[in-house]
Parts: C-alpha cells; sequence; structure tokens
C-alpha cells in the first residue's frame, strides 16, 4: 500500500496522488483552439439537453466523461460515508478498500484537470437523482458476497470505458497535440488504478463469484450506457461489452502493468 503514499483520510487523498496532481497544475497545457461552444457542454454535461447527434466530437466526449465520473464520484462518496476510519484494529481488506476509495477521489481531481484542459474551468459533481442516489446509498450495506461480483463488474467497465476513450484520442483530438497527450497521460494515470483495482476484486471473487460477474457484464454495461446517449455516438457498445467478457491483461501496455499491481497468476 505504498504505490501512491500514505492516506490523508481528512482530504480523501494520498500523499503521492496529490504531488502527482501538483505537478501537472504545475504545468498546465491548454487547448489551442476552445469548444466552438462552450456554453454547449455545460447545457447538456449533467443531463442531455440538446440532440446530442448537432454536437461536435470534442463537447461529446467531454459530455461522455462528465457523465460517466459522475456516477463514479457518487457510488465513492456513498462508499465512504458507509466505511470505518484507519485505526491500528481496522483489517487489512478495510484498509484496502479505504485506499482504493482515496484513489478514485484523486481521479476525480484528475477529471477535472481534463475539463479545464479545454478551458471548463467550472465543472462542479452534481448529485444523481433521487432513485439513484438511494440505490448507490443502500449498494454499500449488502453483504460482501452479494456486494463482490456486480463491484468487481463496475471496475471492469471503468476500465473498459477509459481503454475506449484512449481509443478514440487519436481521431477525436487530431488537431490539438499537445492537449490530447496531456488528456491521454492524465487518462492513464487513472487507468493504471482501475487496473489494480479490477485486479483486488478478481483476487477475491472466487469460482462462483467470477461465473456470477461473467454473467452479469452485459446487462450492467447495456443498462448503464442506455442513460448516456453520448455512448452510441463515440463508441460501439457490443464492442464495449465483448471487451469486458473478455477482458485479459495482456490488453494492457506493459507500461502500464509495470506502474500497477495484477495478481501474480495472471502473469505470464
Amino acid at each position: 500500500m505504498s504505490h501512491d503514499g500514505e492516506i490523508l483520510q481528512g482530504q480523501k487523498d494520498l500523499t503521492k496522488k496529490r504531488q502527482t496532481l501538483t505537478g501537472f497544475q504545475a504545468h498546465p497545457v491548454r487547448s489551442r483552439r476552445p469548444l466552438a461552444d462552450p456554453a454547449r457542454f455545460y447545457r447538456n454535461h449533467v443531463i442531455m439537453q440538446d440532440d446530442p447527434q448537432t454536437l461536435d466530437r470534442k463537447t461529446l466526449l467531454l459530455t461522455f466523461l462528465y457523465k460517466f465520473a459522475r456516477h463514479e464520484y457518487v457510488g465513492i462518496s456513498a462508499a465512504w460515508n458507509t466505511t470505518e476510519r484507519m485505526t491500528e484494529s481496522t483489517s487489512m481488506i478495510a484498509k484496502i478498500g479505504l485506499y482504493h476509495l482515496c484513489e478514485e477521489f484523486s481521479h476525480m481531481r484528475l477529471f477535472q484537470e481534463i475539463f479545464r484542459t479545454f478551458h471548463l474551468d467550472k465543472v462542479e459533481w452534481v448529485p444523481l437523482g433521487k432513485w439513484m442516489s438511494r440505490m448507490y446509498r443502500l449498494f454499500p450495506l449488502f453483504p460482501e458476497a452479494v456486494l463482490a461480483p456486480p463491484a468487481f463488474v463496475s471496475e471492469l467497465m471503468g476500465l473498459t470505458v477509459y481503454q475506449h476513450l484512449d481509443g478514440v484520442l487519436d481521431d477525436i483530438l487530431d488537431d490539438e497535440p499537445e492537449a490530447r497527450e496531456r488528456v491521454r497521460t492524465l487518462l492513464r494515470e487513472v487507468m493504471t488504478d482501475e487496473l489494480a483495482h479490477v485486479g483486488q476484486r478478481r483476487n477475491f471473487l472466487g469460482p462462483l463469484g467470477l461465473r456470477v460477474a461473467q454473467v452479469m457484464v452485459a446487462s450492467m454495461y447495456r443498462a448503464f450506457f442506455r442513460d448516456i446517449p453520448e455512448t452510441k455516438l463515440l463508441f460501439n457498445v457490443d464492442h464495449m461489452v465483448q471487451g469486458g467478457k473478455a477482458f485479459d491483461y495482456s490488453t494492457i501496455a506493459p507500461e502500464m502493468i509495470e506502474k500497477s499491481w495484477v495478481p501474480s497468476y495472471c502473469k505470464a
């Protein structure tokens, strides 16, 4: 648990994550061409108000990222509120969970840095609706045996999304090479952690939990992306589902494997 330094519990942060973010902020990269109409991002980033097919692909990319990250923010906030604080008697599993939550909160700060790269400096995480917020609050209260498979699929879905985002950057940001590489660097910071979270969740699933998770992949992916209309305009959802079902560490860049944590039995 020394990968990202010590936990800063009061700030929901980690010492090395804070240093990394400070480094990005000390050397900011900003797109040379601001969005054609930034107001369209702010009008559509929480709930799509316009016909999504009328949005340019850069704006679609950013509104998609916001909607996806917003769900993650609400989920980790709910989990944080039910997680015991760190003490000498805290179990190792609970410590890992708290550590991972701090990593997830650091991702929210990296996402905001992505938005700032495109001169979007007023992005805040807005709560979800009453029903969805209640679901996220109840989710961490389920027994671990029930929680583990959907939690694993949720982590896997995050990794799938970031892989597909990485895959479209060259096309969508072809006229913004500096901004593109900064976004890719920020995303890969997040992906490195998500890879470790997938590995950790996989490690404790067991054969039955793994079979349940495999069955859940398609339905969870499709239900989630159905509520984000940008998805089908940016990605092939069938390919995302197939990628989740067939996930293998061999699809991950070696340099990311080096920086992350992968179960020893999943390495060649």
